[in-house]
């Protein structure tokens, strides 16, 4: 445990709570931290933080001084130490922080240390929620089949985590079958309050997924890190930030009758995505904070990444205290909370405005029904425009009832963004620079009056009968992820819906995969004792699951017939789903165009069968009587909503779903479990290997060198995504990873997933930058995961692993070069130790997304941009010069460069060199330390064998 804080300020004293005595830190009245009062919320839990982790070294007087006397308009520059109350991680990120935690153990005894050093410190707890597929659907017994399909591939992970859970102290995991890791989170592991060795203080957490801001809602300051960061998080290691601007969010009014905590959602994601707020705190505060219900709160903070701050966070308050209550906490943790909020200053206080950096506002009346697509979170588009937007944004995908061209750009031309949009999240088909005949192109491929390119396709089925397919079909409708699923009012109102429509004699189109996958067990227990289960199953929203299923690209194949028509006929259908994300690729590889919306319009676009519909003028169907059935004739009143979960919800239903949800019941509890401190891997294993990171460390760092002779591996364009880089999805058997299966004895039908193969460094390092969508501007007229292999004469093309392997093998160093907001999206650590393993030395960028550039450090990759106002483009890059950089051997002195000159020599003789000075984006001295040990987990490996 960490030593006792130097109190510098005498802050300690306690706190009772019924027969109960606490110690804490104050944050308010003390002397020489007067201006404390005035913090927003989140900050004073930065603060506390500060007070009780106070070691005189890394965390000192003045940085707590400096906190509590923050400058609300100053740029983010002092670097502070954070240290997490505990680690939050879900199974496909999860998995791989348990392997390094066991190769680092294996490490440690190598190198002469005590190996059981190497032990969580702070409590981590793990929810297997993203292997589960939904295989199967639309049945009685999806569930039952796709749990058994689950444990069947992903055994030898579930064994090795059930190691870990033995094998560790303070690591817990909830078995798969229980729910998503962040509703499981807010509905039952976080505290709000923690109690520990005798001292009371905020909860806090890390969590390997990007969407842990959903505990924000409950008052809990979390944001989503790399696995490589909470690995050493659990190992005691603090995170270093920069104390960061807080945007304060006004809410105002109330949610208009007829609008969801989606729409809410959706419409808070564009203000904030236009406002720019990335590296930022949000706060929400105001009178219209009392009016927010604590599932709508848990909402909005889940699409924090969405959005790109760090955290959105509302304070604690009467709601919180309910919630807790409802979701059967114990009585004194309860009571624990809302004395130690009051006693702290973190109880909110409408009458009272904190000081803030900037402000927004939003009335909650002037919100209108939304969905968001084809392809990003903060693309809101009214209901009421949905059919036109639907029309207009088709013919970047089709031309003349035909696939659009790949919107080709001719050399020497980028994708750009507009300037009112400088964090767009995934690149775009036909943007400002696009090459113009192709505008020209998707501007002529309108038929007629209709707006859309129509390719009607006749599908003949045993199973689903026979009926046409065109453009813009909704292939899936999925009522999926913990954004909505956590949600009782869009939930319920998704069933009562069902309901309403199944007594109108309304159907699911037959082409529509229907899934339903709550968020915890809860959400059955509600919708059986509503009654609601039977019109759901009716529709074919049959259970799947619990866990994150279509959100994450999980939604399963197609049924054959439709996937043939779809792919033989070049359509382009869509996907409907209650998630967060909506990426080209990344829900199914049948499907282009993909749109974010609540559970009842979910299961709408699944009876309208189409997204070319306008739900004020088209009916749905018609009733027994003739009559034609509309969207407003089944949509729920916000009183019937209000009434059945009042008559549905209870304490008791939350205390018997989570009472054993550790146990995992018999399938769990039967798994053979690996015993013993050190692992033994299995060297068959195609699921956990032990990863090269600690061949041959010495227990002192060598030098950090610079870079010489280095080749670009790729040439990316804009807001290039971690899903991009990372892979994700199926593996198919023609890809490097999918040979390397082959090869090992795996049959293509148990392949699995890339997320469920995480601890396998093999299959990751051949998926890294392997994304079907992904654009290597090195090439012409080519996705996917290709590059030009300079080894080879003529560089011609190749997957990018075995260019990668040519130039390892040759001695070569690779570069990647990119554009603005490099690695946005999800906080996906295999981004960044996929980018390391294929030899990238340096990512040289416009700019970089926050959590992607502190993984990159992280491996051991420097991260450095463009001179501002510079880019590949104005400096004239090709992509196929020689790279040289240096000054990076100023980070030996103890220093960090600010600037390193980067030399491009061209093959031409008659071409000049380009040279520039690149900005070091190691942004404090804890991230220098991390690189100067070749990553943060040698860093933390030597520093523990110090100790040992």
């Amino acid at each position: 445990m960490s030593a006792p804080s130097q109190n510098s300020f005498d802050a300690r004293t306690d706190l009772t709570v019924g027969d109960e005595t606490y110690g804490i830190f104050r944050i308010t009245g003390v002397p020489g931290l007067e201006n404390a009062d005035r913090l927003p919320f989140s900050l004073k839990v930065l603060l506390e933080n500060l007070l009780r982790t106070e070691d005189g070294a890394n965390i000192t007087a003045d940085h707590i001084r400096a906190l509590a006397d923050w400058d609300p308009e100053a740029e983010p520059n002092v670097e502070i130490q954070f240290t997490p109350a505990r680690v939050i991680m879900q199974d496909f990120t999860g998995v791989p922080c348990v392997v390094d935690l066991a190769t680092m153990r294996e490490a440690m005894a190598e190198l002469g240390g005590d190996p059981d050093r190497i032990n969580p410190l702070a409590p981590a707890e793990l929810v297997i929620d993203h292997s589960v597929i939904a295989d199967v659907f639309g049945s009685a017994d999806a569930f039952e089949r796709n749990v058994e399909l689950e444990y069947e591939r992903n055994r030898e992970r579930y064994q090795f985590l059930r190691w870990g859970q033995t094998a560790f102290d303070e690591f817990k995991v909830v078995p798969p079958g229980t729910g998503i890791v962040h509703q499981v989170n807010i509905e039952h592991l976080a505290r709000t309050v923690m109690s520990r060795n005798g001292l009371a203080y905020p909860d806090s957490c890390v969590g390997t997924d990007s969407h842990t801001t959903m505990v924000n809602g409950l008052g809990v300051l979390g944001w989503g890190v790399g696995g490589i960061e909470a690995e050493a998080a659990m190992l005691g290691q603090p995170v270093s930030m920069l104390i960061p601007r807080v945007v304060g969010f006004k809410l105002t009014g109330e949610i208009p009758t007829g609008v969801t905590a989606t729409d809410v959602v959706l419409t808070i994601t564009e203000m904030l995505r236009k406002h720019g707020v990335v590296s930022k705190f949000v706060e929400f505060y105001g009178q219209g904070v009392s009016e927010v219900p604590l599932a709508n709160r848990a909402t909005i903070g889940n699409m924090s990444p969405e959005f790109g701050s760090t955290a959105a966070i509302f304070p604690i308050d009467d709601e919180t205290i309910d919630y807790l209550k409802l979701t059967g906490r114990p009585a004194q943790q309860v009571a624990l909370v809302e004395a130690y909020a009051k006693a702290q200053g973190l109880w909110h206080d409408p009458s009272t405005e904190p000081v803030f950096s900037e402000y927004l506002e939003l009335d909650l009346s002037t919100v209108v029904p939304s969905i968001a697509g084809p392809k990003r979170p903060q693309d809101r588009i009214e209901l009421t425009d949905a059919k036109g937007s639907f029309r207009k944004a088709v013919h970047d995908y089709v031309v003349n009832g035909n696939a659009a061209p790949e919107t080709k750009l001719d050399e020497g031309v980028e994708e750009t963004f507009p300037a009112s949009d400088p964090v767009s999240t995934m690149p775009s088909h036909a943007e400002e620079d696009a090459d113009e005949r192709v505008v020209a192109a998707l501007q002529s491929a309108a038929t007629g009056a209709s707006g859309r390119p129509s390719k009607p396709t006749k599908v003949s089925s045993s199973e689903l009968g026979e009926f046409e397919l065109d453009h813009g079909a909704v292939v899936i409708a999925a009522i999926t992820s913990c954004t909505n699923t956590s949600n009782p009012s869009v939930m319920l109102g998704a069933g009562l819906l069902a309901r309403n429509a199944v007594e109108k004699g309304l159907t699911v189109k037959p082409w529509v995969k229907t899934t339903m996958a709550p968020g915890s067990q809860v959400v059955t227990d509600y919708y059986e004792k509503a009654g609601l289960w039977p019109y759901l199953d009716k529709l074919g929203y049959n259970l799947v699951g619990y866990g994150c299923t279509t959100c994450i690209g999980n939604s399963g194949p197609l049924p054959d017939d439709i996937s043939a028509a779809v792919n033989e006929a070049d359509l382009t259908v869509v996907s409907v789903l209650s998630g967060n994300r909506n990426f080209e690729g990344r829900i199914n590889p049948d499907v282009k165009m993909n749109y974010l919306a609540s559970p009842p319009l979910v299961i709408a676009y699944a009876l309208a069968g189409t997204m070319d519909f306008d739900f004020d003028e088209q009916p749905l169907g018609q009733d027994a009587d003739g009559n034609d059935v509309f969207l407003k004739d089944i949509w729920p009143s916000p009183q019937e909503i209000q009434e059945t979960i009042n008559g549905a919800i209870n304490q008791e239903m939350f205390a018997a779903s989570y009472a054993d949800v550790f146990d995992g019941g018999e399938r769990w509890k039967s798994l053979p479990t690996p015993t013993g401190k050190i692992f033994e891997w299995d060297t068959d294993s195609t699921y956990v290997r032990k990863p090269p990171y600690f061949e041959g460390m010495p227990a002192q760092p060598e030098p950090v060198t610079d870079i010489a002779g280095a080749r670009v591996l790729a040439k990316l364009g804009d807001s290039v995504t971690t899903d991009h880089i990372s892979p994700a999805g199926a593996i198919k058997a023609d890809t490097p990873a999918g040979k390397y299966l082959t090869e090992h004895g795996i049959a293509r039908k148990d392949f699995n997933s890339y997320g469920s193969r995480r601890g396998n460094h093999e299959v990751m390092i051949r998926g890294t930058f392997a994304n079907i969508r992904l654009r290597n501007q090195l090439l012409d007229d080519v996705q996917g995961g290709y590059t030009r292999d300079f080894t080879v004469e003529g560089a011609p093309q190749a997957f990018i692993y075995d260019a990668a392997q040519n130039y390892a093998a040759a001695g070569t160093p690779l570069v990647i070069l990119g554009g603005k907001e490099y690695g946005s999206g999800s906080s996906r650590d295999w981004a960044a130790k996929g980018t390391a393993l294929l030899g990238v030395r340096a990512v040289i960028t416009e700019s970089f997304e926050r959590i992607h550039r502190s993984n990159l450090i992280g491996m051991g990759v420097i991260p450095l941009q463009f001179p501002e106002g510079e880019s590949v483009k104005s400096l004239g890059l090709t992509g196929e010069e020689t790279f040289a950089i240096s000054g990076i051997t100023e980070l030996n002195e103890g220093r960090t460069p600010r600037t390193v000159k980067v030399t491009a020599t061209a093959p031409g003789a008659d071409t000049p060199s380009v040279t520039f000075d690149a900005t070091v984006r190691i942004d404090t001295p804890g991230e220098a330390d991390y690189y100067r040990n070749g990553g943060i987990m040698q860093y933390v490996l030597r520093s523990l064998l110090r100790q040992s």
